[in-house]
């Protein structure tokens, strides 16, 4: 087993155990932690393999390959929770957020042991900058997939609509990141700007209300 298993191994097993304690309540929770976890993990294997495959260098692998497949294999548990379960649409955005916060939180812990953690601030504005993406992404493909599956005649192309927005926005994320120097600095703002002022908008909302 490689290193990238072995992490998996040691952040899914104390999350297996507080899934076991907390009850049914919270296992939803726990689940879609493990799944985001899970497909991190997969996505690492199925990157390398077209890459490979396409003989892609280090710039088309990060801006091409990797945000179709990472974004693709997130959305299989949100659509596996969909199609089986048909859980009420209130649910689906916490269900995608917590899929791609866990996805983050793998892929943040991952970089970390392949790069190392002495560099503080860069370290601090990648974690926050690439957890703000994912969880950009979440919320924009879990919100309207709250909307579209509501609609009989809307799941198919809103699901693609929404795939292809979340695509774009990571690719603008990789390819700025890949590019470096300020440019580096932008994308990891960008998204938690994006957040914050999301977050914002909707807290003057509900006030109104």
């Amino acid at each position: 087993m490689t290193y990238i298993e072995n992490i998996f191994l040691c952040m899914v097993s104390p999350l297996l155990v507080a899934a076991l304690c907390m009850g049914r309540r919270q296992l939803r929770f726990f689940v879609f932690c493990l799944a985001g976890m899970g497909v991190c993990l997969l996505s690492a294997y199925i990157n390398t393999f077209f890459a490979a495959v396409y003989q892609a260098d280090a710039l088309a692998a990060t801006a091409e390959i990797a945000p179709v497949v990472e974004e693709i294999m997130k959305l299989l548990p949100l659509a596996f929770y969909l199609l089986v379960f048909e859980p009420e649409s209130e649910k689906i955005k916490p269900a995608a957020v917590t899929v791609a916060l866990a996805f983050a939180t793998f892929e943040n812990v991952c970089y970390l042991i392949q790069n190392g953690a002495d560099r503080f601030s860069f370290i601090f504005f990648r974690g926050f900058g690439t957890g703000a993406m994912h969880v950009l992404c979440g919320i924009i493909v879990g919100a309207g997939l709250a909307y579209s599956w509501q609609r009989t005649w809307l799941k198919i192309a809103g699901t693609c609509g929404l795939l292809g927005a979340a695509i774009t926005l990571h690719a603008i994320y990789n390819l700025l990141i890949a590019y470096g120097g300020a440019a580096q600095y932008i994308a990891y703002a960008l998204p938690v700007l994006l957040v914050t002022v999301g977050k914002l908008s909707a807290i003057r909302i509900s006030r109104k209300k």
